[in-house]
């Protein structure tokens, strides 16, 4: 399941995904302005995947996406990769017209008031307020070390906690803190991500800059190392993963009518093929099989990754 970037959007859309994949059980816990605690529940018994699972998170993935990450961590049902945590919105806010209040008002537009109303927790009871999810598997990305969280906003509300709901952890998953430890030993050992690492600190330098020279020469010079600085960074760009991505063959006969949607297959793939982030979920649920079964190969050809 990918949802990197993913800035959320409803709760039961994300009860059912979630249902999807565990027995039922809850899934959020909201607590309201006024103290009222409510406890969102999958209900249905039915598990549609039972097999090794990933949730692919970034610093923008948010609320929602939050909730999704969340519950499937705290079930211990999949493993949760990606930056240090998501962003870290565990809030709910209404915004209130103030013009309805006033009739033949003479100050013109009285604007609006955005007040928060609800807070989300997860099962174990911890808020995804500003700590949002922390990854069990943290891979650097260019953005790790700049500010862009719910934590880096000025008066934004503080983590708490609650009581946990009841739930009973997924104990069909053998070799879950092994494939946890596995991937750490590769990332550990990878230059690619080590570079990424090296440049997201760079990104970091650059950003807090805010003096420039007038000479125009100095300038240049300036700029010119900074060229040759990028060029260290290149191969972020170039590099292309040992997997190939293809459609299954119901969408290939589709694409086969469709040239546009072909299109989009065909850039979403290429985007595939250089994201290293996937190349190592891929590896993850591989080392997530259990003994008995058979593992992925190496090179996946029918793959059809999740993109929420």
């Amino acid at each position: 399941m990918d949802v990197r970037d993913n800035g959320g959007g409803s709760l039961k859309t994300v009860v059912d995904i979630a249902g999807l994949f565990i027995d039922q059980g809850p899934i959020v816990q909201i607590k309201s302005a006024a103290g009222k605690k409510e406890v969102l529940y999958d209900r249905d018994s039915k598990v549609q995947w039972d097999g090794p699972l990933v949730v692919m998170i970034n610093e923008f993935s948010a609320s929602a996406s939050e909730i999704l990450a969340a519950a499937i961590q705290d079930y211990k049902r999949g493993v949760v990769i990606g930056s240090k945590q998501s962003y870290g919105k565990g809030t709910v806010q209404n915004v209130i017209d103030l013009n309805q209040f006033v009739r033949g008002s003479t100050y013109g537009d009285l604007g609006a008031l955005k007040t928060t109303t609800q807070k989300f927790y997860r099962i174990n009871g911890g808020s995804t307020q500003l700590e949002g999810v922390k990854s069990d598997i943290a891979i650097p990305d260019r953005y790790s070390y700049l500010k862009m969280g719910e934590r880096d906003i000025e008066n934004a509300m503080p983590w708490d906690k609650i009581d946990a709901a009841d739930y009973k952890v997924w104990d069909k998953q053998n070799n879950f803190d092994l494939a946890i430890s596995k991937s750490r030993e590769r990332m550990s050992n990878n230059a690619q991500m080590n570079l990424i690492d090296d440049n997201a600190k760079w990104l970091d330098e650059r950003n807090k800059e805010n003096v420039y020279s007038l000479n125009i020469d100095k300038f240049k010079a300036e700029q010119k190392a900074l060229d040759e600085k990028n060029k260290k960074y290149k191969p972020i760009v170039d590099y292309k993963n040992a997997f190939e991505f293809k459609s299954l063959p119901y969408e290939v006969d589709q694409m086969n009518k469709d040239s546009v949607l072909k299109e989009k297959r065909d850039r979403w793939h290429e985007g595939l093929s250089k994201d290293i982030y996937i190349e190592e979920a891929i590896h993850i649920l591989n080392d997530l099989q259990s003994e008995n079964n058979k593992g992925l190969t190496t090179k996946v050809k029918k793959e059809k990754l999740v993109k929420s």
